[in-house]
């Protein structure tokens, strides 16, 4: 018996049907915007492009576990802690040090729409690149509506706003419309220099492959790692000390984490589907699809744990100790921020060291 019959669900779903999100009884209104998803009759909110993408998700997860395939697990502990953390944040505002937390909140925001370009990542003809065949699977629906899904979701699309304008709204709710810093994106644009070309990390497997198997590694650990973004974002909006709307700006960061959550699964979902199976070389060998991801996964976290924390330290002390001429008393309005500061070093390992290549 096949897979798909033992699953017993729909394994195959059109463009359309990944990205519809049915009927909502309210819109979601942030700040006046109308932004997607919405509520149902008991008042839940409910992410938008999920009526037959989260089932999608769910059918696919379960054909991998009737092939005894493991749902691969980017470990919470690699997870850097937000720099600042919400104690320096809610000391900054206390003190009336605001800069810092709009520029942090903006940067969020800027990033969240920059997740659009997913929507531009070639996925290459993948039947020719598998010995086992992709149909029914996520990976055969990443080009038919779960790349087009996760863009929508992040920047918006048409009339409705998306995680962009929601992290906005929530800025602008809990800070009463502070005034936005005008480098902050040239900031952003001129961190790091020009990029550097990077060379092919497994040549052994063709490069359209690997850069979409690459990209999908990146955006995975980076969707991962903005939970704690999104913790963050919760504690801090959510105090009324510091928040002059607390529960609707709060509120907002916590239907963009519901939002996110169907990113997680797919790309988790379709790099296990590719872990399950044996990838053709370019010199017509057979690889292992759990050695390619693999080390895919432990390059971008090896990446990400130690750059992470490092440029984020450095975006906020660039404007520091200028944002805090305001206080009454810089120099001590440092030393206690400082001393708040949370202590993290990188785990010793991600949990995808490469192993000896296998072959087929």
């Amino acid at each position: 018996m096949s897979s798909e019959a033992m699953v017993g669900g729909r394994l195959r779903f059109g463009d359309d049907e990944l990205l519809d999100s049915g009927g909502y009884s309210e819109p979601l209104i942030a700040n006046g915007v109308r932004c997607h998803g919405g509520f149902d009759t008991d008042g839940s909110y409910r992410s938008p492009r999920t009526l037959n993408r989260a089932p999608a998700i769910r059918a696919w997860q379960a054909r991998l576990a009737t092939e005894g395939a493991e749902l691969l697990e980017v470990p919470r502990e690699l997870m850097p802690p937000q720099y600042p953390n919400a104690e320096q944040a809610r000391l900054l505002l206390r003190e009336g040090v605001r800069d810092p937390i709009v520029r942090a909140l903006t940067i969020i925001s800027i990033v969240e729409g920059f997740g659009a370009i997913i929507r531009d990542v070639r996925v290459p003809e993948l039947e020719a690149l598998f010995v086992e065949p992709t149909g029914g699977t996520a990976l055969d629906h990443l080009g038919g509506g779960l790349f087009e899904a996760h863009a929508r979701d992040e920047s918006g699309y048409r009339n409705e706003g998306g995680h962009k304008q929601m992290w906005e709204a929530a800025r602008d709710l809990a800070l009463e419309n502070p005034v936005v810093p005008g480098d902050v994106l040239m900031r952003m644009m001129g961190r790091g220099g020009r990029p550097r070309r990077r060379e092919q990390l497994l040549p052994q497997i063709a490069p359209g492959l690997e850069r979409l198997l690459s990209t999908m590694a990146q955006v995975l650990v980076v969707e991962v790692f903005a939970m704690g973004t999104f913790e963050w974002g919760e504690r801090l909006l959510s105090d009324p000390e510091v928040s002059a709307a607390p529960e609707e700006a709060a509120r907002l960061v916590s239907f963009i984490r519901t939002d996110e959550s169907p990113h997680v699964e797919y790309l988790r979902t379709a790099l296990s589907e590719v872990r399950a199976r044996t990838l053709r070389g370019v010199d017509g060998r057979e690889i292992s699809g759990r050695e390619v991801v693999d080390a895919l996964l432990h390059a971008v976290l090896g990446q990400l744990t130690r750059e992470r924390p490092r440029e984020q330290r450095a975006e906020l002390r660039r404007t520091l100790s200028e944002a805090m001429a305001v206080a009454r008393d810089p120099a001590g309005l440092l030393e206690r921020f400082d001393d708040l500061e949370t202590r993290w070093m990188p785990p010793a390992r991600t949990g995808f060291e490469p192993v000896q290549a296998e072959s087929a």
